[in-house]
């Protein structure tokens, strides 16, 4: 019996445990990658570790969310990442050298190998037939000293891609396709595996725009055959010496395939506020359009702005409409202004943003109240834009200009225009000169804002927790600790928790700090898909410094499960509908005999308040078990 591609990376790294669908194993990392509004927490916990140097192929550090340097504070962490980075063998990326996520992509993937990443996009490296996993800095931390990852073994799920697209119809439509059909919800623990025939027709960009969104739909990881569109990719970047054949074996199995006729595919859109909520272009109506951003991790490469300017050239935008656009990398940027693309984007009326995160993360750029704004990343959680009342639609770069060029919301098919052509360079230029390689010495720098990673107590064997807060479905890491303006203390846990759900309940760290007082510890209730987007840890890492010990929902997401364990937070789900429907926030619940109960996976909270028993359940290992009594990883 043949192999899939999952299991022959999975097989080759396998450190623990056995390939069986739901069982714990742990696999080696290959590489790490942070960014900077993650990447402290991570890098302090790795120093906490006390390991001389990092353990791994290869780690890099890139500077890429919060590189408007508003204040001291981002100056002070970006200060502090270039000299641990130098002191522990890591690779540092300096501000405006581009994205992470296109930059790893670039210039350190490799077929085959394995990367651990602390942001949820890490997976956009399978575009080039890498096992990339998105999780909190703590995990990233452990790799870097030498630990392996653990995960349940995963559902490989096959998409069969076939059939040819029609014109205007892109990687984006594909994706938003893939999502509207599998939607955000009940993916966890699964993998996808893209194959078929149409997959040569797909460019690495391309692949990279639809292995980077499988984020959204809250699967581990998205992975593409390495073949010889790959092997074209890395020959342009002046590195084929790092490819490697890899495909699946003919008469491989799948727990589940779909399949996808790409020509029945229309240009699609996510409305708000989620990347899920997917129509075609032409069901939703013209609406009239304020701001339109092309950038991200999602669509800002070299091909995708080519085809932008191709679609600007002569033309100018609607008077109505702010206009930004944002080059992937600082190669992007170098290409289209040798090439005079950058010309024709600029002739446009549009403004040229620096090759970083931004807007996309909420970091600028944030659109007037009750904007409508259309983005070509990845992401339309209400309120991520910066601004709570914006409308966020998410569309291809194509789709994007087309709604540029007319003021509202437009079929690019209806510009009257030519298509543009897929631009696959025969060659990149290759400047590394912003990657600085580590010393493995020098003294670290520590701002007056950077604080040390907080830790938990052992949980106790029973206790009394008060809701906090009673949460719907499909709450995010943006709901829980926002960006923008909050990620200048991503170092600072003591302020970053002021900023918890202030967006949902501005009093949620006084309601937690005045259960503390009375002696209760807080609990967070919510339904479905709790924890879904970013790998942000601090939406763990702060409510446990509030004092949240429990959280109980209909349904955790992997990554911040993950997190909620290993900051010693009991992550348990509802197995009634109807007692979530009955808790409400300042309910006191009970839990009692935790360290028997939570071994048989027989927990009860008793609600005095309603004097009524909850019946939950959990999805821990025997390890997670272990490791939520113990307070946290750090402790166990």
């Amino acid at each position: 019996m043949g192999h899939n591609i999952v299991e022959k990376i999975i097989g080759a790294h396998l450190a623990s445990g056995e390939m069986r669908a739901g069982d714990e194993i742990s696999i080696n990392i290959d590489q790490t990658l942070t960014q900077d509004a993650l990447g402290t927490m991570a890098y302090l916990q790795f120093e906490s570790l006390g390991v001389d140097r990092v353990q791994t192929k290869l780690s890099v550090s890139y500077v890429d969310h919060l590189t408007l340097q508003q204040g001291f504070e981002n100056a002070d962490d970006h200060k502090y990442l270039q000299t641990v980075a130098n002191r522990y063998g890591i690779i540092f990326s300096k501000p405006g050298n581009g994205i992470c996520h296109q930059l790893h992509l670039e210039r350190w993937t490799r077929p085959g190998w394995t990367l651990l990443g602390s942001d949820s996009h890490t997976p956009t490296a399978g575009a080039a037939g890498m096992l990339a996993i998105g999780a909190g800095g703590l995990d990233v931390a452990r790799a870097m000293g030498g630990g392996a990852f653990y995960l349940n073994y995963p559902k490989i799920i096959r998409v069969n891609l076939f059939g040819k697209p029609q014109p205007w119809v892109t990687a984006k439509d594909i994706i938003l396709e893939v999502l509207k059909k599998m939607t955000a919800k009940g993916n966890v623990g699964a993998i996808l595996e893209y194959s078929g025939e149409a997959i040569p027709e797909l460019s690495i960009p391309e692949r990279a725009t639809i292995a980077n969104m499988g984020a959204e739909m809250g699967v581990i990881s998205s992975v593409f055959p390495s073949d010889e569109v790959t092997r074209q990719f890395f020959r342009a970047q002046g590195r084929e010496a790092d490819w490697v054949e890899l495909q699946p074996d003919a008469g491989a199995l799948y727990d589940q395939t779909l399949a996808l006729d790409l020509a029945a595919i229309e240009p699609n859109v996510a409305v708000p506020h989620a990347p899920d909520n997917v129509f075609k272009l032409r069901e939703i109506e013209k609406k009239r359009v304020d701001q339109v951003l092309i950038g991200s991790c999602t669509n800002s490469s070299f091909a995708d702005l080519m085809k932008v300017a191709a679609m600007l050239r002569g033309r100018k935008i609607h008077p109505a409409v702010g206009f930004g656009v944002a080059p992937g990398t600082r190669q992007v940027l170098h290409m289209i202004a040798e090439n005079g693309a950058l010309k024709d984007i600029v002739d446009s009326g549009a403004r040229i943003l620096e090759s970083a995160c931004g807007f996309c993360v909420g970091y600028g750029q944030s659109p007037h109240s009750g904007a409508v704004s259309v983005r070509t990343s990845n992401r339309n959680f209400q309120g991520r834009s910066g601004t709570k009342d914006a409308m966020v639609y998410l569309v291809s770069p194509e789709s994007a200009v087309a709604a540029a060029l007319t003021g509202e919301i437009t079929d690019p098919r209806d510009l009257g225009i030519a298509c543009p052509a897929v631009v696959r360079p025969e060659h990149f230029p290759v400047d590394d000169s912003m990657f600085i390689q580590p010393a493995l010495s020098g003294d670290v720098f520590r701002g007056p804002n950077m604080g040390e990673p907080p830790q938990n107590d052992r949980i106790p064997d029973n206790f009394t927790t008060r809701v906090i807060i009673k949460l719907g479905d499909q709450v995010s890491t943006d709901h829980i600790m926002p960006a923008g303006s909050a990620s200048r203390y991503r170092s600072n846990i003591q302020k970053s928790s002021d900023f918890l759900f202030q967006n949902v309940d501005p009093d949620f760290a006084g309601k937690c700090r005045a259960a503390t007082e009375q002696g209760v510890a807080g609990a967070i209730v919510a339904g479905q898909s709790y924890g879904q987007g970013s790998s942000r840890e601090h939406a763990a890492i702060c409510p446990m410094y509030l004092g949240v010990r429990i959280v109980v929902a209909l349904s955790i997401e992997r990554i911040h499960a993950t997190n909620l364990v290993n900051f010693g937070i009991l992550p348990m789900i509802f197995v009634d509908l109807h007692d979530y429907r009955d808790i409400e926030e300042g309910d006191e619940l009970h839990l009692g005999d935790v360290r028997s109960l939570i071994r048989q996976n027989e927990l009860f909270l008793v609600n005095s308040t309603r004097n009524k028993r909850i019946h939950v359940k959990h999805n821990l290992t025997p390890r997670q078990i272990d490791i939520v009594l113990a307070g946290g990883l750090a402790n166990y």
